[in-house]
């Protein structure tokens, strides 16, 4: 089984609020939730904190994802509690403030044998903002157990990609037309937003922001 789990919260302090900000007809955490929805897995769960789930559970349910609330910050044992409930063998992470991130990536990513095989993969090349990363279930448990600092718990994933010794780790180059890894989309700033309300004006249809295409804008321009 496979699930996705997306992550995210309303108390960001650069950018309140930002998973709910209006764009391109949705909401940014809307958009994530339609791109990830593409995804052919088979459980799709946000994963917020107690703060924050009042207001992002019909949102989640708007969009056909359950939603599990959970500690504030240590969003490792948020993680593993949802892994622990539902017991899949691998889970697509996400964050909410990515409305770009690609289905086509993660199902890219499903296909290939290696990712299978390993502890944590993810594509090395595509716009920042745009990549997911794929977890196997029992590794990420272990990681729950082992991990100590502040960082490897909220952030979820480097106690994985930073121990090698104990995780097999597959970062592969991601194919050329998804490549721009100077590019950014993700959402931190207000500045970030002006760059995506432009994105989705000048891309958004009712098929939504194909990763291929939005690569091509961002390589070419308009005219791409």
């Amino acid at each position: 089984m496979i699930a996705v789990f997306l992550q995210a919260r309303l108390g960001s302090t650069r950018l309140p609020r930002k998973a709910l900000l209006p764009l391109g007809g949705d909401t940014v955490i809307g958009h994530a939730m339609n791109n990830l929805r593409k995804i052919h897995a088979d459980e799709f769960w946000l994963l917020t904190d107690r703060d924050s789930y009042t207001e992002l559970q019909p949102v989640a349910e708007a969009h056909s994802f359950e939603c599990l609330s959970g500690s504030k910050n240590d969003v490792l044992h948020r993680f593993a509690v949802a892994a622990e409930k539902l017991a899949p063998d691998f889970i697509f992470r996400a964050t909410g403030d990515n409305p770009l991130v690609s289905a086509e990536l993660a199902n890219l990513l499903l296909e290939d044998p290696r990712a299978q095989e390993s502890a944590y993969s993810g594509y090395r090349g595509p716009p920042i903002g745009v990549g997911i990363e794929l977890i196997n279930t029992h590794a990420l448990l272990q990681a729950h157990m082992r991990a100590k600092s502040y960082y490897d718990r909220e952030h979820v994933t480097p106690y994985l990609y930073n121990h090698r010794d104990l995780f097999e780790v597959y970062l592969a180059h991601a194919p050329e037309p998804y490549c721009l890894p100077e590019a950014r989309v993700t959402l931190d700033t207000v500045s970030d937003y002006r760059h995506l309300e432009h994105i989705y004006a000048q891309l958004s249809s009712d098929e939504g922001i194909s990763t291929l295409q939005l690569v091509d804008y961002l390589r070419n321009g308009p005219g791409a």
